[in-house]
């Protein structure tokens, strides 16, 4: 079985940066210049401007050396340059500020989740999840499934799926993960309902789902769908390790 879908950071950056300065306008006050700041740096963060950032998170921490954002931000600069040390230390300083800063531990969690370090990533989205007026929290869930695979756990990974799917249900990877986990439990009936509501939400299915359906018709015994969804995979994605799987499978060396 191959899964690789990666945890997404929950932070949203973008658009155009302008710094200004006027001798006809009065000075902000401090806790208005280290937002603007940390505005600022967040911006140059989601155009990959590192060096601004860190320009305008210093003058930031100046400011206020006690504002969880500030080393959030710090935090997905450094982890952005490779400077993994310095991200994990401000990572943890912001939650050490504020323990309910569930954005701050949901991109903690994808931090660890990237480092391979599965455990620890879970033990932060098991925080995340608790706070209910957290606005990814669906995300926070769908995370929290993809970390409990990695430490086998399915009906955990399972448990939290379907999380998102109660606050989110057109969620795809939460519905095609929820599909996988009723095949390898050989349940057709309920991986079907799963993954037909999946197709109907994707234009155009991934290689991976393609070979989720041929092995869901298969449990079903509908070889129609098992050669359009086959055609499918041999046309679009020839290239792909589920292809390699599928042709393995039809070879006698069946795949699970």
């Amino acid at each position: 079985m191959i899964r690789s879908i990666p945890l997404m950071v929950a932070i949203t950056l973008a658009g155009c940066v302008t710094e200004t300065e006027s001798v006809f306008t009065a000075p902000p006050s401090p806790q208005k210049a280290m937002e603007t700041r940390v505005s600022l740096a967040r911006q140059y963060i989601g155009q990959g401007n590192w060096e601004d950032a860190k320009r305008n998170l210093k003058k930031a921490a100046e400011l206020d050396s006690s504002n969880p954002e500030v080393y959030e931000a710090f935090a997905l600069v450094y982890q952005s340059t490779g400077e993994f040390e310095l991200a994990e230390e401000s990572f943890q300083l912001a939650i050490d500020l504020d323990k309910n800063f569930s954005r701050a531990r949901n991109n903690y969690a994808a931090f660890l989740y990237s480092q391979e370090r599965y455990r620890e990533a879970e033990a932060q989205l098991r925080e995340v999840v608790k706070d209910s007026l957290y606005s990814a929290r669906p995300r926070a869930f769908l995370n929290l499934g993809l970390c409990r695979l990695k430490l086998f756990d399915e009906r955990g990974a399972e448990e939290a799926f379907l999380r998102t799917l109660a606050m989110q249900p057109s969620n795809t990877t939460a519905l095609l993960e929820v599909a996988q986990l009723r095949v390898d439990a050989n349940d057709g009936r309920n991986a079907s309902l799963y993954y037909d509501k999946y197709r109907e939400l994707v234009r155009q299915q991934s290689s991976r789902g393609l070979w989720l359906g041929i092995r869901l018709a298969r449990l079903t015994g509908d070889t129609d769908a098992e050669s359009s969804y086959a055609l499918a995979l041999r046309n679009i994605y020839p290239d792909s390790p589920d292809y390699e799987a599928y042709r393995r499978s039809s070879s006698g060396d069946k795949q699970s």
